[in-house]
């Protein structure tokens, strides 16, 4: 396990401080493959993640962008996170459609997670009962502790073998496609990317509670994936660099 955190004055700064990491991360890609695949959340704090990310003269043509989950509902809506993306990411740094890989929210739920399984199987070349191996997946944080759409006293939680389900959130309600957490757990590298003051206590679980996924569903992935790196903001927190966790 390597986990590292750092805190910064407000989101702005720890979104820019992440996309210079997930940049870095890329441009070590890149010396060793000609192609690297990103998947990216959705939310507040990601849009600000993708307008620092646009800043960099990346070979964005190189990049094959993916997403960690998506609401169910189509490309256009304001709640879609592809639309998000597309706005704030894909169209600045001119992204090629033939890199875009989204998830298909106004499809039927579960069609649509078969079909993004598909895809991901295609792209990475997987036989039967092989998980990706994302070069990056940047994941956020809920109050609850919550991933990707791996909400608190989800079955799916215990779910090894699968790349994508459709999920039912119950607070919202509606339907979700989300990546797995076998998938979450393969990624080669995890960014968090968490702030907000009401995430506070979901921190301090995930980073000093007792190991309870069923609970804390972040813990997963921030403590068992394989290269692990949290940037959140300070402000109304007691929040100390620290690394190696």
């Amino acid at each position: 396990m390597s986990i590292h955190w750092q805190c910064y004055p407000d989101a702005r700064a720890a979104a820019a401080a992440s996309a210079q990491h997930i940049v870095t991360l890329l441009t070590h890609t890149f010396e060793a493959k000609p192609r690297a695949s990103l998947a990216v959340s959705g939310g507040s704090t990601p849009k600000l993640l993708f307008e620092e990310l646009v800043k960099f003269p990346l070979p964005w043509d190189r990049v094959h962008l993916f997403w960690v989950d998506e609401r169910a509902v189509p490309p256009a809506d304001l709640q879609s996170n592809y639309r998000l993306a597309d706005e704030n990411l894909i169209a600045p740094a001119v992204i090629p459609t033939a890199n875009i890989h989204r998830i298909h929210g106004e499809a039927p739920p579960e069609t649509a997670a078969k079909q993004y399984a598909a895809d991901i199987r295609e792209y990475f070349g997987l036989v039967d009962g092989e998980l990706p191996h994302f070069d990056i997946v940047q994941l956020g944080m809920g109050p609850d502790a919550h991933t990707a759409s791996l909400f608190p006293g989800d079955p799916l939680i215990e779910d090894r073998k699968g790349i994508a389900a459709a999920v039912f959130a119950q607070k919202v309600p509606r339907w979700r496609v989300t990546l797995l957490p076998g998938v979450l757990l393969a990624a080669r590298n995890t960014v968090f990317l968490v702030a907000g003051d009401d995430k506070a206590p979901a921190v301090k679980a995930v980073f000093e509670g007792e190991y309870d996924p069923q609970r804390f569903p972040a813990q997963l992935a921030s403590r068992h994936g394989r290269s692990v790196y949290w940037f959140m903001d300070a402000v109304g927190r007691d929040c100390i660099p620290r690394a190696d966790l």
